[in-house]
């Protein structure tokens, strides 16, 4: 790509005497808008099978393959019209075969997330609107801070900071959602664009998906997928002046009273001093109540005293505060509750979708914006503070300084950025990190203007944006820079052959080698196992593959280690031509038992002198050799029935062996990921442990038919080895004085206090950092975060994303309230909840949860609220739907009994590295009406209007679609019309639905719609979503009223109970 200004040229206007500032580039900038979309093979999705460029690959199954080819690019004679949004998603576009030449580029998108590759299911194979790819890793970590103690006056924030990564995600349908800790979460990494502005739908937390297109697209038009950004920080920041509201969120709170707000009406929402942030999809709304009526409500978790006040993440600042008005009689502490509230269930707090995109300016005159909504379609501006995708960013820019590096505080060694104050004429500066005063090296010497900011600081990226990346030189390298190594390992047992996972995963592999980066630096391996392993020689030399079979899983190693893993270019024939065969190979294989551990150990040998990626297809348990396992699954059960203390122990790895394993990896940069396509108990809470230590993560396909879920496993696949992504990384969070990082969670290794290692790191993965106080923070002065990630990317560059947030520190409770985010607040409390999952009781757990909702409200209550009757629940208006959430978290499949081990085990590990957008989602899924999609004028939204989760919405007659951002329960009453079956599935009666379900497209208005939606949603959540046809009557029925949250069920409360049950707690607590 051009560079707006060729390297070492004068700027234009630039002082002559000055010297010239460092070379930088424009990821985003083309002189082609239509170069980018050459050679991309674009998100595929649903089509009619008559629709051009459909022509699928020969399927290993016999049946029409759900893997499409290249197709037509979106804006190409014969593609799809093109998308207003630029740029295709990562991967979209052949990589060159060598690094791009010129000034260094971006590796990693900026606030435009990328989109996540898309397969159609069996039969329809079609390409659809793209953006160009952002880059090899996106521009910078952001995370989300939780504060681990409360907040003195001063406000100084205690929290976490995480990185978001991509991953799968876990399946809420099959199994209970996994709670997170407090903590926050850091951006994933992307490439940026030319300028401050950044597009891009956020559905990811530290990992937040970007936001929507530019501009509204015609419902004809195909819209790019989305895509979490790439790494992601949330962290907790100190409480902030109502002017702000930060990605980092707000700590305990214990500070003294403030001055209590205005009173409030018990129907209306009372005016704060500042009015919601633009595009927030929060409302004033009112709750009347209505007279009671009755049954005793069942015993709540958390009934019991609450602990002290405590916060989680934070940022949106509401400027109202809403209350519902209690009948006194149930509002009176240790009043009996004769009946259930008679709260208008239509008028509760519920989620309200946001309008169009908005654009977001990160800091505006000398304060911080509050960011917008997590979940809402914004448009970044950076003028200082990084983008709310990272520090809940992207990159703009790359910026060489040549041998000597970047700019830094010789004390603290934090990077040069914005915040950094010159003075004595441009001689010195002080860190804003930690208040050391420097010499400013001669050659970045440059005057000061009037306003006391160097005159070159609008021309420097590092000076006048929160996100940037700069060229590491020598200093940062221990090694030149390792190749893009990978390796594939695919379990061959007699399960896996029977059930078609091997067919599939040879068919997936075979398919993204297209996809891998092309040149000389990529390698390239592959091994199979069942009760021995088998690698393959794949030297050009040879005519064909030669397999070499190693016998000792107990002490494993790896044969002809120079041709086991070679060069792309010298293999592609011979690699395509075994993974066509291995499926015949082993067919008549009668191995049941799984040498998992040894496999992976040879693997790892194999790849010890390079380090890389390993991606692991694993079909059941490991049975044999290193780190082989047996079946806790049926103790697992008797202990929940018998009530057992000990049975969280399962969700525990069953020995220190894989763990061990798992850190060597990690020493020489290996990273894991596990697709586990499994019809059976396989223990993911011991496999896990290799991909949560190295950076990787864990893919769940339970259970795995080869009909419905080859294409979701290619698109995963692809998704992996294409999205934004970098090797052998190092991330360190600095704060300024005052407060200090306290500890880190998420997906890496970490092997010193200060910093984690990341063997791989993407634009899904997300890292929670965990803040707290030392000192006393000054009223009116600001606090510092700087995350820096040091980074090789897929190119062989060795990259510093440097991401800065600097943020308001208030003594006045009612800004910390004022400025809450909602989104960051909850993914903390989910993080939260999921890593006390393996170690505490799920009783405990669920307390713990709605404790900490009901201390938070309680100190609004106590200290910002006006005082008023003891019959009106006050709620501020930015968190007035926590409490709808935290009973969502509380009947998610991570805290509820009756999942299966394995379940449980994979939703705490997917919730690890959840963004802040698809935390939401995971416990709050989305409910659609489709049944009536007919009847919607032509100039309305795509998607349908949100249906609240309740079964009073629910009708006999009707259809609905219901997503998770992972998953999908497509469900229908007993008495749909048939014509309306048979335009939508091909069948006119319920008892017909086949149970493993592949969506087509039949040719008509109705299922045109449809498919529409669902692709409208595959794009927005960037996951090809896993579709499950439900019928009422049916276990799947079951499984879909499960989700409805808001029903009273053998999970918990309803919705109005646990309203008046936190009215009551808060009441007693008062009093």
């Amino acid at each position: 790509m051009a560079a707006p200004v060729p390297p070492g040229a004068p700027r234009p206007g630039a002082n002559s005497q000055q010297p010239p500032p460092p070379r930088n580039v424009n990821p985003n900038y083309q002189t082609n808008p239509n170069s980018l979309a050459d050679n991309m093979q674009n998100l595929n999705l649903n089509r009619p099978v008559s629709m051009p460029n459909s022509g699928p690959r020969p399927s290993p199954f016999g049946q029409q393959p759900p893997f499409p080819q290249s197709g037509g690019s979106a804006g190409f004679p014969g593609a799809l019209p093109p998308m207003a949004r630029p740029g295709p998603p990562p991967g979209m576009m052949g990589r060159p075969a060598v690094p791009p030449t010129g000034p260094p580029q971006s590796a990693l998108p900026a606030n435009v997330p990328p989109g996540r590759p898309l397969g159609p299911p069996p039969g329809h194979s079609s390409p659809f609107g793209s953006r160009p790819p952002p880059g090899s890793l996106s521009s910078s970590t952001g995370g989300a801070v939780l504060p681990s103690s409360g907040f003195p006056s001063s406000g100084a924030p205690s929290g976490g900071l995480a990185p978001p990564m991509p991953g799968a995600r876990p399946n809420v349908f099959m199994s209970s959602p996994p709670l997170t800790g407090p903590t926050g979460a850091v951006a994933p990494l992307s490439s940026a664009p030319a300028g401050p502005l950044s597009n891009g739908r956020p559905a990811i937390v530290s990992g937040a998906l970007p936001g929507a297109p530019l501009f509204p697209l015609a419902p004809s038009a195909s819209q790019p997928p989305v895509g979490p950004p790439p790494t992601m920080m949330s962290a907790r920041a100190p409480a902030q002046a109502p002017t702000m509201r930060s990605v980092l969120g707000s700590p305990a709170v214990t500070s003294p009273p403030v001055q209590p707000m205005p009173s409030a009406s018990p129907f209306s929402a009372v005016p704060q001093a500042r009015p919601p942030p633009p595009g927030s999809p929060y409302g004033p709304q009112t709750w009347p109540m209505q007279p009671q009526q009755g049954a005793q409500a069942p015993p709540i978790p958390g009934s019991t005293q609450a602990q002290p006040p405590r916060m989680f993440g934070m940022p949106q600042p509401p400027t109202n505060q809403a209350m519902t008005t209690i009948p006194p009689a149930m509002g009176q502490p240790g009043a009996p509750l004769s009946g259930p509230s008679k709260i208008d269930p239509n008028q509760i707090p519920r989620p309200i979708p946001s309008s169009s995109p908005i654009v977001y300016e990160t800091r505006q005159g000398n304060s911080a914006n509050p960011p917008p909504p997590a979940t809402s379609d914004y448009i970044v501006r950076d003028t200082g503070n990084c983008s709310p995708r990272y520090m809940r960013c992207t990159i703009n820019q790359v910026v060489d300084f040549g041998e000597s590096g970047p700019v830094r505080c010789s004390r603290c060694k934090g990077y040069i950025n914005p915040f950094m104050k010159f003075i004595d004429q441009g001689r010195k500066f002080i860190c804003n990190l930690c208040g050391f005063t420097d010499e400013t090296p001669r050659d970045y010497h440059c005057n000061l203007g009037p306003d006391g900011r160097r005159r070159d600081a609008d021309e420097r990226p590092e000076l006048c944006r929160g996100a940037v990346e700069f060229v590491a030189s020598k200093e940062y390298m221990v090694r030149d820079p390792m190749p893009a190594v990978y390796f594939f390992l695919i379990d061959v047992s007699m399960n896996a052959i029977q059930t078609g996972a091997t067919a599939a995963a040879c068919s997936a592999v075979n398919q993204v080698i297209s996809d891998l980066p092309e040149g000389p630096r990529t390698l390239v391996g592959i091994a199979t196992f069942d009760s021995t392993i088998h690698f393959y020689n794949l030297k050009r030399a040879l005519q064909q593959p030669l397999m070499l079979i190693v016998p000792d899983i107990q002490d494993v190693y790896t044969p002809l280690e120079t041709d086991v893993i070679v060069q792309l270019s010298e293999c592609r024939q011979h690699l395509e031509l075994l993974l066509e065969n291995i499926p015949t190979m082993f067919q008549s294989s009668t191995t049941a038992e799984s040498c998992f551990g040894a496999a992976i150990k040879a693997s790892y040998l194999a790849m010890k002198s390079t380090g890389g990626k390993l991606l692991v297809f694993q079909s059941v348990m490991p049975s044999v050799g290193i780190g082989a396992l047996s079946s806790r699954e049926a103790e697992g059960r008797t202990n929940i029935s018998a009530g057992e203390k000990e049975a969280h122990k399962l969700l525990l790895p069953a020995d220190k062996i894989l763990k061990t394993m798992a850190i060597e990896f990690a020493e020489y940069q290996v990273c894991v990921d596990v697709f586990v396509t499994s019809q059976t108990y396989v223990d993911i809470a011991s496999i896990s442990v290799i991909p949560r230590t190295t950076g990787g993560q864990v893919y769940y396909y339970y259970p795995f038919s080869a009909v419905s879920d080859s294409a979701k496993l290619y698109n995963d696949l692809r998704w992996n080895i294409t999205r934004p992504q970098g090797f052998e990384a190092v991330m360190r969070v600095r704060c300024s004085q005052g407060i200090q990082v306290q500890d880190y969670s998420g997906n890496f290794c970490k092997r010193i206090p200060t910093d984690i290692d990341l063997p791989g790191i993407d634009c899904d993965k997300c890292i929670l950092v965990t803040l707290k106080h030392d000192d006393k923070l000054q009223d009116g002065s600001e606090c510092a975060f700087q995350c820096a990630l040091l980074y090789t990317t897929v190119y062989g560059q060795r990259r510093i994303r440097v991401t800065n947030l600097s943020l308001p520190c208030t003594n006045m409770l009612s800004n910390l309230f004022r400025s809450a985010d909602l989104d960051t607040q909850f993914a903390c409390l989910l993080k939260r909840a999921a890593i006390e999952i393996p170690t505490s009781p799920l009783v405990q757990v669920r307390e713990q949860v709605t404790n900490l909702c009901i201390n938070i409200l309680f100190s609004y209550r106590k200290f910002c609220a006006t005082v008023s009757s003891s019959g009106q629940l006050i709620l501020p208006e930015a968190l007035k739907l926590l409490p709808l959430y935290t009973l969502a978290l509380i009947k998610s499949t991570g805290l509820r009994n009756d999942g299966r081990i394995d379940d449980r085990s994979f939703w705490f590990n997917y919730v690890s590295s959840l963004s802040t957008p698809l935390a939401v989602p995971l416990v709050y899924p989305r409910m659609f009406a489709i049944h009536n999609l007919s009847t919607k004028e032509e100039d309305e939204s795509v998607l349908p209007p949100i249906i609240p989760l309740s079964s009073e919405h629910v009708s006999d007659d009707g259809i609905y679609f219901l997503e998770n951002g992972e998953d999908a329960l497509i469900y229908f009453g007993s008495s749909v019309d048939s014509s309306i079956l048979q335009q939508l599935f091909g069948f006119t009666s319920v008892d017909e639905a086949p149970t493993q379900f592949v969506i087509q497209q039949y040719d008509n208005p109705l299922s045109k719609k449809f498919n529409d939606v669902v692709n409208v949603v595959r794009r927005q959540r960037c996951s090809y979503l896993r579709l499950t046809l439900c019928k009422k009557g049916d276990p799947s029925g079951m499984l879909f009223f499960s989700c409805m949250v808001e029903d009273k069920n053998a999970s918990g409360p309803s919705y109005v109970e646990f309203l008046v049950h936190i009215h009551r707690q808060i009441q007693m607590k008062m009093s």
